[in-house]
């Protein structure tokens, strides 16, 4: 079976990546996030790493609000697209269960919710964060844009990310040279729509993320790098 599926070159991330992250509310530590990549499997016949987004607050912050959201998604090995994207929300008395198998060969999203068109290597929402991660801003000029598609529930949004230049950060896990890189996300639950986020990639071949700022309607969220482990080479825009 000859199948035309792209091929991206990805010296960023492997399986057994795992990053872990204080997740800050103002002065307060409300929570701690992780980013593994604990195996590849196979889904439609296709080697995927299966890629697991945890954020939970501490049990300080439980009193208050408590949050136990988990993000799971399955990103094609060599072309790196989703074929399956599973939510699952605990926040407050909020909750919500959403997963979305990605025909990428037939163009649908069948999801718990019905089924959708979708253009070909559409995204959900951490999936696109990987794919951000393997390209190569070397020649990008501030303001320099790149395009993809994401989907959402029902619809397929448009996701802007925006590289907004370097520098350097200091963060629990030592301090790197950094990519800086906005998303501009109309819609798509992770953040919502009315905040803004800023990303901060190290500046070499791994592009892990270091540092994330998202901008709230009550403040501002900040989750930094404290751990790391598993990575696909040398950090080598570790500075100390």
């Amino acid at each position: 079976m000859n199948e035309s599926f792209r091929k991206i070159e990805n010296k960023a991330f492997r399986q057994g990546e795992k990053l872990i992250f204080d997740v800050k509310y103002g002065f307060i530590t409300a929570g701690v996030a992780e980013f593994s990549i604990p195996k590849i499997i196979k889904i439609a016949g296709r080697d995927v790493y299966n890629v697991v987004f945890k954020v939970s607050s501490v049990p300080t912050f439980d009193l208050f609000y408590k949050v136990r959201d988990r993000y799971e998604t399955y990103i094609d090995v060599e072309g790196i697209f989703p074929w399956r994207f599973e939510q699952h929300i605990r926040e407050g008395k909020y909750s919500r269960d959403f997963s979305a198998f990605f025909d990428q060969r037939k163009g649908k999203a069948i999801t718990t919710e019905g089924t959708y068109d979708i253009p070909k290597y559409v995204n959900d929402i951490v999936s696109a964060f990987y794919l951000a991660r393997t390209f190569d801003y070397s020649k990008m000029k501030v303001n320099d844009k790149i395009l993809l598609e994401n989907f959402y529930k029902d619809k397929v949004y448009p996701l802007e990310v925006v590289f907004r230049g370097r520098e350097v950060v200091s963060v629990s896990a030592g301090t790197f040279k950094c990519l800086i890189l906005e998303p501009i996300v109309k819609e798509g639950g992770l953040f919502k729509s009315e905040g803004s986020i800023i990303v901060w990639l190290t500046d070499d071949e791994l592009k892990v993320p270091v540092k994330v700022k998202t901008k709230v309607l009550i403040g501002s969220i900040d989750a930094e790098l404290i751990a790391y482990e598993g990575l696909n080479g040398k950090l080598i825009s570790k500075v100390k």
